[in-house]
């Protein structure tokens, strides 16, 4: 049984991890194609991270402990944390200064955020299929369905924020395996200790909402022409409408 937990288990967070390789579609985009459609996949990605999480990150740990004061300080500990990271990268490369081009310290912070978030999937995943095989699969599908347009989010932000496709895609699925270092981990201690979720699900909505309304949303107001603005905002919505939908696989 208990091999078959760890198979299962883990065979299903290497699935998820997959899942970041999405964006290889766009390597057979034209480039000034990709350009274009950009500002529409950073406002579907701005919607989406402001939706997980507060829509489906911090309901889930409200949910189970309450909003109480130790999650508003780690909500609060995301976002300053994110903005303290953002200082120091950026400070960094104002004086290091080289003649290759350093990608936006918002892309950084994104992964380490997706990294977070992911460790949490693989913690979650492990544990349902500790309950329940049945419950693992179910749960598996779920967290494949949210991640697709996240991914691809999390995608359009690293090519925003300076790296080429392919280091974007790279940089995606190296993070995307953080889900299975939080597999091993959960399945090592047995369970799941709740308190590790407390912290780190908060901490993890507040580095997206920091992402989103701190670099993502400022970003689309250089935006001027009114039809294009309007489709960024239809971008956005349709990003927290995903959330919203994928609601109903949980």
């Amino acid at each position: 049984m208990i091999s078959q937990v760890w198979g299962y288990s883990l065979v299903s967070v290497l699935v998820v991890s997959l899942v970041s390789l999405v964006g290889v579609i766009t390597l057979y985009v034209n480039i000034q194609r990709l350009k274009k459609i950009l500002s529409y996949l950073i406002s579907l990605a701005a919607g989406a991270l402001i939706g997980d999480a507060l829509i489906h990150l911090l309901p889930e740990v409200v949910e189970e402990n309450g909003f109480t004061l130790t999650v508003s300080f780690w909500v609060l500990g995301g976002i300053v944390v994110s903005f303290v990271m953002e200082k120091i990268i950026h400070w960094r490369h104002c004086h290091h200064i080289t003649n290759e081009e350093h990608p936006h310290p918002f892309a950084w912070i994104n992964l380490i955020g997706d990294g977070v978030h992911n460790f949490i999937d693989g913690l979650i995943i492990a544990a349902a299929y500790m309950v329940d095989v049945n419950l693992g699969l179910v749960t598996t599908a779920a967290v494949i369905l949210h991640e697709i347009p996240q991914e691809i989010g999390d995608f359009a932000v690293l090519v925003h924020g300076g790296f080429s496709r392919s280091k974007a895609l790279f940089m995606n699925f190296l993070t995307a395996l953080s889900a299975v270092f939080g597999t091993v981990v959960a399945l090592l201690l047995g369970d799941v200790n709740g308190e590790i979720m407390l912290y780190l699900v908060p901490f993890a909505a507040g580095m997206f909402i920091y992402i989103s309304c701190a670099d993502l949303i400022p970003e689309l107001h250089k935006e001027q022409h009114a039809g294009k603005s309007v489709l960024q905002l239809i971008a956005f919505i349709l990003g927290i409408a995903l959330m919203v939908g994928l609601l109903a696989f949980e």
